[in-house]
């Protein structure tokens, strides 16, 4: 039997302050789906959630869902009032809520009994262990759950908020990319809790991994149109990328053909015997519908400045060292950990464990109350963190901000410095308070890295970042030489960085020997898929990166001798460009034919002696290639 849809968009036209979002666009989502719905920041997607809900009417078209459809959205404002979360949460079944109360003042006995079966049947009995185990799932302990809403900050009453549409079970669940204020174990209970949800599910996010444990299918905001993909984000973009390759060709193919009747119809149509022919190539080329190139819009790159002084493993040690805030009250005791030059290190553990305590130790933000932590001479370390965007001068621009640091140096150099950072020339005179949360984040780590660090702390860095712009940031991790500590709930972005696993709980931090797949069966009792030929897998990045650098030493002759056959080639190609512009001029073979007759003659040598070296090149480079994948 088919599945009747939960959505039905049809024909939908959105616009936000004159700016168009969605154009014409259609959607069927069935009942049941769990869908992540993607697409680059600033696309529309939080607007069509908007538009879903009724608080957003249409310019044209519309949104069709079954009567009487309970949606559910995590409320914008977290709760702040003197009740305990536990009611808070409870509450959120309006139906259940209403009977309870209903129940204290009822004097009918029928209507009692009706009460008594209806609470029946919406499982109410069970209802304060379902809302305490979701409560559970995203961090607060039994203790934490009998507590007052105000007495916790507002990243945390945000997961009371979340807590509170998910226990009241909706038909339809919108999740707006609620991972950004959950930590990693957060998260990997929510992609357990969404994946079993029973009702239908769409769900905003930039997270990989969540994007493929969690929902079945994905909805692509795309150049203001929607469009359906069965399948996790990997095979959605596998398939896409597929589909991308497939539209090129079939576009090549018909510019070709197109090309060759107007080529006709130029001929042609202005011969008698050829007219009807003619015309009929051109009601051929106006049926020939276009085939679109797929745009794809380029992510700017990050890029983070190498240290300017190296300095000698270990960075840091420290032995039996004990922090925290307050004199006599440490949050993390007998620490005694060393990291070296090229660490890559993934901080574990629930938040208020003590990761952000352990980050302002290394970074000496905070000092150790006892033991001692030796770090070496002329160490600079960074560190960002979502916090530090109320840093931001909200009037001045990035160019500004730059110029701060840099007071002496040439507009052009300033500017170049903040294009590394990967905002463009409109985004450098923009003013911080008017940037998207994806560019200030940009801004702030380039600040934030701006003198080149040996070490670089990152807390959740990928918090407002979409998903080609958390690929950058990896590749400019994994490409920055010196040591990295991370915070992150993104599972995908760990997994790419780091080497070494710290666990930070129960007032210590201590490397973690399993991997990410045994920290996610640890936290959810819910095992990961294995990874295959995991012995295999034994050789850390580290390694791999020195193994790398060790070959690409062993073999600078080789690129050295590429280098200087390309500056030849280089040379023969610009003195044959030359003679070819001499042998175009007609007056050189009236004036001096013996001259001319050299020239040729040059040319034809030197045409030889490049494809002799074209050669030499392509064998040096296969070679080089060679060397550098064993």
């Amino acid at each position: 039997m088919q599945k009747r849809a939960m959505i039905t968009i049809n024909d939908l036209s959105l616009r936000i302050a004159g700016r168009l979002l969605l154009d014409h666009a259609s959607l069927t989502l069935p009942a049941g789906a769990k869908a992540g719905l993607v697409g680059r920041n600033g696309t529309g997607k939080t607007t069509l959630f908007r538009a879903i809900t009724g608080d957003l009417s249409s310019e044209t078209g519309s949104i069709g869902l079954p009567k009487n459809t309970r949606i559910g959205q995590v409320a914008q404002e977290a709760p702040g009032t003197e009740e305990p979360l536990i009611d808070i949460v409870l509450k959120a079944d309006v139906e259940r809520a209403a009977l309870m109360a209903e129940e204290k003042t009822a004097t009918d006995p029928h209507r009692i009994a009706e009460i008594h079966m209806r609470l029946a049947d919406i499982d109410a009995h069970s209802a304060e262990a379902r809302a305490a185990t979701i409560l559970a799932g995203l961090g607060f302990d039994a203790e934490a759950q009998r507590r007052p809403a105000s007495s916790f900050s507002g990243g945390w009453r945000m997961r009371v908020a979340l807590a509170a549409v998910l226990f009241s079970e909706p038909d339809l669940l919108l999740l707006d990319e609620p991972t950004n204020y959950l930590d990693l174990e957060g998260t990997l209970w929510l992609e357990n809790y969404v994946s079993k949800y029973p009702h239908t599910v769409l769900l905003i996010s930039h997270d990989r991994d969540l994007l493929n444990k969690a929902v079945n299918s994905i909805v692509h905001l795309d150049q203001k149109k929607l469009t359906f993909w069965r399948g996790g984000y990997d095979q959605f973009e596998r398939q896409r990328a597929e589909q991308a390759e497939l539209q090129e060709k079939g576009r090549v193919k018909q510019e070709a053909a197109r090309k060759h009747l107007q080529s006709f119809v130029d001929r042609f149509r202005a011969k008698a015997s050829k007219a009807r022919q003619a015309q009929s190539r051109i009601k051929a080329l106006e049926r020939m519908k276009p085939i679109a190139a797929m745009i794809e819009d380029s992510v700017k790159p990050f890029s983070f400045p190498e240290p300017v002084k190296t300095v000698a493993s270990p960075i840091i040690a420290i032995e039996h060292a004990s922090v925290g805030y307050q004199q006599g009250k440490p949050i993390l005791k007998k620490l005694s950990l060393r990291i070296d030059a090229d660490d890559r290190i993934a901080l574990l553990g629930a938040n208020g464990n003590g990761k952000s305590t352990f980050a302002k130790l290394l970074a000496g933000r905070l000092k150790a109350e006892t033991g001692t932590m030796t770090v070496a001479p002329g160490l600079k370390v960074a560190i960002f963190a979502q916090h530090q965007l109320d840093d931001l001068r909200p009037e001045e621009n990035a160019y500004e901000h730059v110029r701060r640091l840099m007071p002496d140096a040439p507009e052009s150099k300033v500017r170049a410095r903040v294009a590394q950072f990967g905002l463009t020339t409109e985004k450098m005179n923009t003013p911080a308070k008017d940037l998207s949360g994806g560019e200030k984040a940009r801004l702030l780590m380039g600040l934030s890295s701006f003198e080149g660090p040996n070490l670089f702390i990152l807390d959740e860095p990928t918090n407002h970042l979409d998903i080609d712009s958390r690929e950058a940031l990896i590749h400019a991790l994994n490409d920055f030489p010196g040591a990295v500590i991370l915070i992150s709930h993104d599972r995908h972005l760990l997994e790419a960085t780091a080497d070494r696993l710290w666990l930070v709980k129960d007032g210590s931090v201590a490397p973690y020997d399993g991997d990410l797949d045994d920290y996610r069966q640890e936290v959810t009792g819910v095992s990961g898929d294995r990874r295959e030929k995991r012995e295999a897998e034994k050789a850390s990045k580290a390694d791999r990166r020195r193994d790398a650098a060790q070959r690409r030493q062993a073999l600078e002759p080789l690129a050295k001798e590429i280098r200087a056959t390309e500056a030849l080639m280089e040379r023969i190609r610009k003195r044959i460009d030359g003679i070819e512009d001499l042998l175009a001029d007609p007056r050189l073979y009236e004036k001096d034919p013996t001259a001319a007759t050299k020239l040729a003659k040059e040319r034809s040598d030197l045409s030889n002696a490049l494809a002799g070296h074209e050669d030499r090149w392509l064998t040096l480079s296969a070679e080089y290639e060679e060397g550098i994948a064993e």
